[in-house]
Formats: structure tokens, sequence, C-alpha cells
């Protein structure tokens, strides 16, 4: 998501709209009126979508603002194939006045059009139909892995339930699952159990297997195959966690600099300072999870030494020299404040999270070397 903020605009006709699955609330700001003049609720349609935005259009150029959510950006797309503006918000960034205890729909709209016409909301960047879609590939594959690591836990938990505890080598390896194969229970009811939960476990394997092909082949596709090539330079980020990067970030351009970047992540400190006191607190959170999650995990490769070993050498060769020694910079910084700051007592979760938020600046530097493409 592309934030930026509104700037104050006294002369334009806002309509706020609060957008849910049954229909839509919409509230009308006209220019230099405190307040929005009409309140209607329509049908969430889009016959009535259209026939809403031709009446309020006549002899006017409305700008139309909702807050992203679950319903995603079909109402953003209807309205600007209709040749007008519509407005994708923020929601956690919406200011809320602690004294507000009452919020309705209609509440809800108005508020979004005087906000917007003073400045305070924050836009998004609405992805295009192509980079949604890979984006909910990825996340879908996301989910997967979920999916299967709870049904390991049913049927381990199971397992041992029953006694059943397998102590020979890693779980979930070729010996592991040749011992599950062999388990055989007198109660037929047991039995059964049993072969539910190692078929949720097969189903599991067998989905997530189909989701990481698709996921590579989308990897190897344009406009993703050049940028996962630079970004699997960096240490820590292979094919994976590079897709994931480029899907939840899309254009890393609309980011002006790395600390734009690493805000986007929600890797940086929290803060709340007033007059001579300065107090820094936890990341703030307030950013895409999915990047966040990748840049953590690869963070803790930092921990090991400065070197680089052969798969890391194949992954960077044919990458532009530019490239390759923003890699090396970052594996040798990041390796350096991951020690420095273990030495200073910070625990080492602490101390990778801080790695990731400035891994987060070496990736937004290897994306401005990707040439620039389409989705």
């Amino acid at each position: 998501m592309n934030k930026s903020t509104t700037v104050l605009n006294r002369d334009a006709f806002v309509v706020g709209c609060d957008v849910h699955k049954k229909n839509i609330t919409v509230a009308v700001l006209p220019p230099d009126a405190a307040r929005p003049t009409e309140t209607v609720t329509i049908e969430n349609d889009p016959k009535a979508i259209t026939r809403m935005v031709k009446r309020l259009a006549q002899g006017r150029r409305p700008i139309f603002v909702y807050e992203a959510g679950p319903c995603g950006y079909d109402l953003q797309r209807q309205i600007t194939h209709l040749a007008h503006q519509a407005v994708v918000i923020a929601p956690t960034l919406v200011p809320r006045r602690p004294g507000d205890r009452v919020k309705t729909d209609r509440r809800d709209a108005e508020k979004l059009a005087r906000l917007y016409r003073s400045g305070e909301l924050t836009e998004i960047r609405v992805p295009t139909r192509a980079e949604e879609a890979a984006r909910d590939l990825v996340r879908v594959r996301e989910d997967a892995l979920k999916d299967r690591v709870r049904a390991r836990h049913r049927l381990s938990k199971f397992l041992l339930r029953q006694g059943r505890v397998y102590h020979e080598t890693k779980s979930w390896g070729t010996k592991h699952q040749a011992w599950l194969r062999a388990q055989q229970f007198d109660s037929s009811l047991l039995q059964a159990a049993f072969d539910g939960f190692t078929r949720a476990v097969e189903d599991a394997d067998a989905r997530l297997e189909t989701l990481d092909r698709q996921v590579q082949a989308l990897a190897d596709m344009q406009p993703y195959r050049v940028p996962v090539q630079y970004l699997r330079c960096l240490k820590g980020i292979d094919t994976l966690g590079a897709i994931t990067l480029l899907v939840e970030t899309q254009d890393f351009r609309r980011f002006p600099d790395a600390p734009g970047y690493m805000k986007f992540t929600g890797l940086v400190c929290s803060e709340d300072s007033s007059g001579d006191a300065v107090r820094r607190g936890p990341i703030t959170k307030a950013g895409n999870a999915h990047a966040r999650r990748i840049l953590v995990e690869a963070a803790w490769n930092y921990r090991r030494g400065t070197g680089t070993g052969p798969e890391l050498v194949k992954r960077r060769r044919g990458c532009p020299p530019d490239v390759v020694h923003i890699a090396r910079r970052a594996q040798e910084r990041l390796h350096r404040k991951y020690w420095r700051l273990v030495s200073r007592s910070k625990l080492p979760q602490v101390a990778v999270v801080a790695v990731a938020r400035e891994l987060a600046g070496f990736v937004w530097a290897v994306a401005q070397h990707c040439p620039v493409q389409s989705a």
C-alpha cells in the first residue's frame, strides 16, 4: 500500500462512503459546506452504484472516499471506470477522538468526507487486478503452510495421548513417515480417528506442494523474475521470501527513501516523547505483517559469520555488481549489528528485529536497481 496524506481542498465535492457487504452509506459534502448535506444508503450492487455516481456527478466532479476493508477494491475500480476519482483510505490511520463513543454508518461516512477535505486522511495505493491476484496466491500458500502445521500437531498429539511417541530421528522425515504408516490400533474407532488425522496431513502436504509449484512459476514470470533474482542476493532471502516481499510491496519506487519502506513494514520504533524526555518503545507493527515476517525470519541468518557459501555464490551469479555489492555490505553490517547489540545485553529477539529493520533498508536499495515493469 502506498501511503500519502491528502491535501486540503475546500473546493472539493467529497462523497464519503461507508462500505459493507450488503449496502453502502453515502455522505455528500458540497464545497464550502461545514457538514454533509445529504446522507443516503444504497445497495452494494454495481447497478445501484452506477446510478448513485451518475446522479452525484451531474455538472460536478465528485471525489469518492472510503476505507480499505474486506470488500476489496471493486468499488474504487468501478468508480474509476466511470471516469471519476475514488480514493481508498488506510483505516488504521483515520483520526479518532477519545471521547467519541458513538459509531454508526452515517457518522462514519460523514467523518470520512470531512477529514478527507481537511487533509487528515492517508491514501493507499490500490493494486491492479494482476498484482492482487499474485498477492492472493502467495498468501494462500502461507495459509496452507499454517494448515499443515495444525494438521501435523493434531496427529502428533493424538498419538501422544495413545502413548505412541517417535524418538529416533527428526519428526516428519522419511523414517518418521514410515513409522506413521506402520501404526495400527486394535480399536476400530481409534483406527478410524488415526486414519482421519493422517489423511488431513496428506491432503495438507499435497495442497502445499501444488501451491509451492504455482508460486515458483509466478516467481519465474514477468515482472517478478528479475526482482526475485536480485533480492535472492541478500542472505536469508530465497525465492519464497523474495516473491512475498515483491507481491506485498509491488512498487518499491513509491517510497522516497529506505526509512519510508521501514515504516511500511512496521519495524520502526514507537515513540512517546514530550519536552526534553524522549521515550522510544517497541516496534509499531503499523504496516504489512507479511513483509515484516519475511524480514524477521531472514534476519536470523545474520547471526552467523560473513562468509559466502556456495549456494549464495550461485544465487548472486549473473546479477549486477551494484546489487552484489549491496548484498555484501548488508551481510557484513548486519552481522556486526547483531553481535554488537547482543554484547550490550540485548535479547536475541530484540537484536534480530533491529537487524530486520535495517535489512528492510537494504531490500529497498536492491529494489531500486530493478527495471521498471508493469505487473
